[in-house]
């Protein structure tokens, strides 16, 4: 069993400056977080793994391949394996909870965002 507290990993990776932070790996999938100030760039790239992202907190747009959507809490977005996505105009700051299936990065070989 494995137990996290979403404040306690956030409060961790302000002190870090850390944009995400990944907290449960397994073979099947991996769960991370995901923090954007107002304003930022995200400088995602394709991942090869299918992902879904919950918004905890904030405001935004996402855009996936070539749509853009709006998002806010409890908004949930699935973005495909290879599929191009970022996210931008930020208005606040985004807390976003990251699924990734199976386990990011495991199809190359790589970890990182």
């Amino acid at each position: 069993m494995s137990k996290t507290e979403i404040g306690d990993l956030l409060a961790g990776m302000d002190k870090s400056k850390a944009a995400y932070q990944e907290f449960i790996r397994s073979a099947g999938l991996s769960v991370g977080l995901y923090h954007l100030p107002a304003g930022a760039h995200d400088p995602q790239q394709p991942h090869t793994e299918d992902e879904v992202y919950y918004v905890i907190s904030g405001r935004g747009q996402i855009r996936v391949d070539d749509e853009d959507m709006p998002v806010q809490a409890s908004s949930t977005v699935f973005v495909g394996a290879n599929v191009k996505h970022h996210f931008h105009s930020i208005t606040e700051d985004l807390v976003v909870l990251v699924v990734f299936g199976p386990a990011e990065y495991s199809r190359q070989g790589q970890r990182g965002v």
